[in-house]
């Protein structure tokens, strides 16, 4: 059932999407032919007024097909008001616009819907007793978990304190991973009520953001869960959304790098990894639903035709100049941008057969 439910939200997210540009190309006056969800011969269909509404068999999109917007397209002269390339340039950006809006709002409401709903694990304090998860070597020799430090080498304090008496401690030689203090830091806790005292040499800890010796233990943190204020919850989706979107960016950004490519996923891997999150909770599933709305919104509005930025950006474009852009222009400018979006699906599917070959995708 569960991808019954992710190839549903996906589908609901194109409607929504292709919605948004029916609803504001009707408002400003164009007129819509066709409205339809997937591509290929329509396996249902029907009319209403002038728009046909169908359904195609491949499920890979949808679209909306206004009046005009081939620039070659031949009109009855009855229409040709309502056509697409004979609209001022700021109805043609609105509609145009509107599906990846859809998208943004959405995926905004979908986030603070999911935190205004979930309960959120914040930390209120540290404590100095050990906690049971991250305790290594060397602590895990001497330590339990519930031991209350007390005092390391005769410093008492808060956390941070504590910790710099112990990287204190140094390596006889080069400060290389794992390597021992020369020295032993004497570490005094509280173990059920007895003083108990241990000699132990720190290690020299080389993860980026630590590199310093330590002893190999976390002090636990007292917690507490509650739903967030709406303003919180509003704060938490702002945040999500902004992370997609530097991230998306970044990685088309440096395109040409195979670190950042090897990110890219095409419709095999989004499926599986929405899949997935459906199968472990519904707040987990509709976050990812709301994050796939806003990189669906942020892919569309690239300034590629045929993409939602490219025409956008061909408008702004024909603003600027004072006069409409030849169309062998445009059309060139379009077989560039089919290479490219064809370039990135082949990318991303290509991801999504190595992942499969190396059961990334497709393992619980």
């Amino acid at each position: 059932m569960t991808w019954v439910y992710t190839i549903l939200g996906l589908a609901v997210l194109i409607i929504l999407h292709e919605a948004g540009h029916f609803a504001a190309a009707k408002a400003v006056g164009m007129r819509v032919e066709r409205f339809s969800l997937f591509f290929g011969r329509p396996l249902v269909s029907f009319r209403r007024g002038e728009t046909e509404y169908g359904i195609g068999w491949l499920p890979a999109g949808g679209y909306v097909r206004i009046t005009g917007m081939n620039p070659r397209e031949e009109i009855p002269a009855e229409l040709v008001p309502r056509a697409y390339y004979r609209q001022p340039v700021w109805k043609r950006i609105v509609v145009i616009a509107a599906g990846p809006a859809v998208n943004i709002v959405l995926a905004f409401l979908i986030l603070w819907a999911v935190y205004s709903t979930s309960h959120q694990v914040t930390a209120i304090s540290a404590t100095n007793a050990v906690d049971s998860t991250g305790l290594q070597q060397p602590a895990s020799r001497y330590l339990q978990p519930g031991d209350r430090v007390i005092s390391v080498d005769g410093v008492t304090g808060a956390v941070q304190t504590v910790s710099r008496a112990v990287s204190a401690h140094r390596c006889a030689g080069a400060q290389v991973n794992g390597c021992s203090a020369a020295t032993p830091a004497k570490v005094v806790v509280d173990r059920g009520g007895r003083r108990l005292t241990f000699d132990i040499r720190p290690q020299y800890d080389a993860t980026s953001g630590i590199e310093r010796t330590r002893l190999g233990f976390e002090y636990h943190v007292n917690t507490r869960s509650s739903v967030p204020a709406v303003g919180t919850a509003a704060h938490y989706s702002v945040e999500d959304m902004w992370n997609v979107t530097s991230g998306t960016v970044s990685v088309f950004a440096h395109i040409f790098q195979a670190k950042e490519r090897k990110q890219l996923s095409g419709i095999v891997g989004t499926s599986d990894a929405t899949q997935k999150q459906f199968g472990r909770s519904a707040p987990a599933a509709f976050r990812i639903l709301g994050l796939i709305s806003l990189s669906l919104a942020i892919i569309n509005l690239f300034p590629l035709l045929p993409l939602d930025g490219g025409h956008i950006l061909w408008a702004l474009v024909e603003r600027l100049r004072g006069h409409s852009v030849s169309i062998a222009l445009m059309e060139r400018a379009s077989i560039v941008g089919i290479m490219l979006v064809l370039l990135l699906f082949v990318i991303g599917l290509s991801n999504d057969i190595g992942r499969i070959s190396d059961h990334t995708i497709g393992q619980p």
